[in-house]
């Protein structure tokens, strides 16, 4: 599993948002609607196993297989490129008016694809409506209520909340995109991506395109959540916090510390030599 070092992947999460800007409407949009779709695939895998093993930490173990695919095929996620993209603009690569106009394709693409498969999930599900005995509906609508008209109760506290594991999970789910950038054998990325996906999945923090399937698909199994609910009190200011997450603590902090700081190939010989050197000195 070849290593890349954090220097070496600051540019090449720039090289990725230029990359990323170059594409057309049409790749943007059918990118992004199969990331959402396939994000929904990994919720209702983790909810299934959680339901049926009785553990939560199983379910969240093996959510990250659905990120791992959007990423090895070069789908769009947004939440992801809440850290790529303004990595390549803090380094004047891509303009603002661009960057925001990616974004917004990309938000709206996985959309329709949450969308997608909460439909095509609800027939599954209920046999077209006309069954409810699946043990998946009822910790679906639970799901779907908690993650909204379980914060509004609490007023602004909630609202703070919900904002801050918003923050808090594209941090992680960020660091999961910068992660699978350090490893250039497909192994070595798969199990790299895995572990920040699984850190931010089984603590329960709030990922934007998660809850575009399973707040809608909730409602449509029966949630007491309202249009207004949805946005209101968890879609908002979800995403809101998923930009703070990927834009300050990833983008920001890695281009600060590592942009332009690729040691060179004596130092790295010179560091090596020191390194062996001393390790013999040990014994």
């Amino acid at each position: 599993m070849s290593y890349t070092k954090p220097a070496e992947v600051i540019d090449l999460m720039i090289q990725s948002g230029k990359t990323k800007i170059k594409l057309s409407v049409s790749d943007l949009l059918i990118r992004s609607a199969l990331s959402g779709a396939i994000l929904g695939f990994g919720t209702t895998l983790a909810v299934t196993a959680t339901v049926q093993s009785g553990s939560g930490i199983l379910g969240a173990a093996i959510f990250p297989a659905c990120f791992i695919i959007v990423v090895l095929l070069g789908l769009e996620l947004v939440t992801g490129s809440f850290a790529i993209l303004p990595a390549a603009y803090f380094d004047g690569k891509i303009s603002m008016g661009a960057m925001i106009k990616n974004l917004l394709l990309v938000f709206g693409g996985n959309l329709l694809g949450a969308l997608l498969y909460a439909v095509l999930f609800w027939i599954s599900l209920t046999n077209m409506g006309s069954s409810d005995s699946n043990a998946l509906i009822p910790a679906i609508i639970k799901i779907a209520e908690a993650k909204t008209t379980g914060y509004a109760q609490y007023g602004a506290a909630g609202m703070v909340t919900v904002f801050t594991k918003g923050i808090l999970c594209n941090w992680m789910v960020t660091l999961g995109v910068v992660m699978f950038l350090t490893s250039s054998s497909s192994s070595g990325k798969i199990l790299a991506t895995w572990l920040p996906i699984f850190i931010f999945f089984a603590q329960g923090f709030e990922h934007a395109v998660v809850n575009m399937f399973v707040i809608p698909a909730g409602m449509m199994l029966g949630a007491k959540v309202s249009f207004g609910d949805w946005w209101i009190y968890n879609q908002l200011p979800v995403t809101l916090g998923n930009i703070v997450g990927g834009v300050i603590f990833t983008a920001l902090a890695l281009y600060l510390t590592y942009k332009g700081k690729v040691i060179p190939a004596k130092e790295i010989e010179f560091t090596d030599t020191k390194r062996i050197y001393l390790e013999k000195a040990e014994y």
